[in-house]
């Protein structure tokens, strides 16, 4: 009786640390989403304002992100992230959008 209730607690143990390993690894991988999608916020605010700073300095948006790279001190990781930035008009604010490159 004694080897046949330890070889169940050992069981229910291994169970138990299976459960917590995958606990832990879907915790992770929800961890590392949240911060890629607070990190293209980031990016898509920045465009967004430098482009408004722009609109403030000079009087229109500017017609493409390489404008804001060369003029504004854009710098973004485009191995990583996608820029989708649409002008509108001189005197409207562009549509910017921020997509992960390895979705």
């Amino acid at each position: 009786m004694k080897k046949a209730k330890k070889i169940r607690l050992i069981i229910i143990a291994v169970l138990l640390i299976i459960v917590v390993a995958a606990a832990a690894g879907l915790f992770s991988r929800r961890a590392g989403a949240d911060e890629r999608a607070e990190t293209r916020a980031s990016i898509e605010a920045t465009v967004s304002r430098l482009a408004l700073q722009c609109y403030i300095i000079e009087g229109a948006y500017p017609e493409g992100l390489d404008y804001l790279e060369a003029n504004y001190g854009l710098i973004v990781n485009q191995e990583e992230y996608l820029i989708v930035y649409r002008p509108v008009a001189e005197n409207l604010p562009p549509s910017v959008q921020v997509l992960d490159r390895e979705e």
